[in-house]
């Protein structure tokens, strides 16, 4: 033990245990293993001129930044990027937001209604891509979708034959419902499981204190379930600025490609597409660091808050 001196008496401190960092050592190697080794691949291969020659045993040749320049130089890939991080934060929140609503009404009802609530809440999230995408395009349909017989029998017969994945921004509204509407099972219950945990002493306490349902909620609920808040947030940025299958699946419906792609779908068309691994890898670790810069205010205030 170390000794140190505080007002001229020998104070021993206590050295931090070892054992808890050994053991961490075999889950740290098989996540740099498993996760080091792609990430190593493709900043290598951003800097190198990997084609489909290269898939077959021509070696790469050595670009340095080309990839990088011929890749941003062009006006397409800022538009898909501006669109990337708005469709990521609309979408991140939309669903935090929606998700912490749930969260409330599952812990305002009891018996039958909560247990009804979390069974549709676990089937819509166990629900496939594929499958929730399918059923959004038949909602959606222009000839026979619900939506647009809902809205012509409302009275708005401009929506007769409407093809809501011809114009952009019609079409990330459709994409926007898709992700929150299989997003928002996980918020909640998470945001529930946070809920549980405040001590209905607490709260009962505030109500004598004359309290009421919104100052309990904004004084004493968000602050004590904030962490888990965080962590979803964090999640649904970092899932939601990499999505990929439901924006290919709707544009194989016949939305315009070019003017719906996000940043998956162009690393997609980079390296299938045009045979572009080089590209695609460059693309691949700018999403990774544009990944990072969206999450360091939220890791930044998580670590705050445990130090605190």
């Amino acid at each position: 033990m170390a000794t140190t001196t505080v007002l001229g008496a020998p104070v021993r401190q206590r050295r931090k245990p070892v054992t808890p960092y050994l053991l961490m050592i075999p889950a740290v190697a098989v996540l740099l293993l498993g996760l080091g080794y792609p990430v190593y691949w493709q900043i290598v291969t951003s800097f190198q001129e990997f084609g489909l020659a290269q898939q077959f045993g021509q070696p790469p040749t050595f670009a340095g930044l080309d990839n990088y320049a011929r890749i941003f130089a062009d006006d397409r890939t800022f538009a898909v990027v501006v669109r990337s991080i708005v469709f990521c934060l609309v979408t991140a929140f939309s669903t935090v937001i929606l998700g912490l609503l749930l969260a409330l009404l599952m812990r305002a009802v009891h018996g039958a209604v909560k247990v009804i609530l979390q069974i549709a809440l676990l089937l819509a999230w166990a629900t496939p891509v594929v499958a929730s995408v399918t059923v959004f395009r038949w909602l959606f349909d222009s000839r026979t979708g619900v939506i647009n017989w809902l809205l012509v029998q409302a009275g708005l017969t401009q929506y007769q034959g409407h093809n809501w994945l011809a114009q952009p921004l019609s079409f990330f509204f459709v994409a926007a419902l898709i992700i929150v509407w299989m997003s928002v099972p996980f918020v909640a219950l998470s945001l529930f499981a946070g809920l549980t945990q405040v001590p209905d002493e607490l709260l009962e306490a505030a109500r004598i204190d004359g309290a009421g349902s919104t100052q309990i909620l904004v004084r004493i609920l968000m602050p004590l379930v904030r962490p888990v808040l965080a962590i979803v947030l964090l999640l649904q940025i970092i899932w939601n600025l990499r999505v990929f299958a439901q924006i290919r699946l709707l544009q194989d419906a016949g939305a315009d490609v070019r003017r719906t792609n996000l940043l998956g779908n162009l690393i997609y068309e980079l390296g299938m597409g045009s045979q572009n691994f080089g590209g695609a890898a460059a693309v691949s670790i700018f999403v990774l660091l544009l990944t990072i810069a969206l999450s360091a205010p939220y890791v930044r205030s998580l670590m705050k808050e445990d130090a605190a």
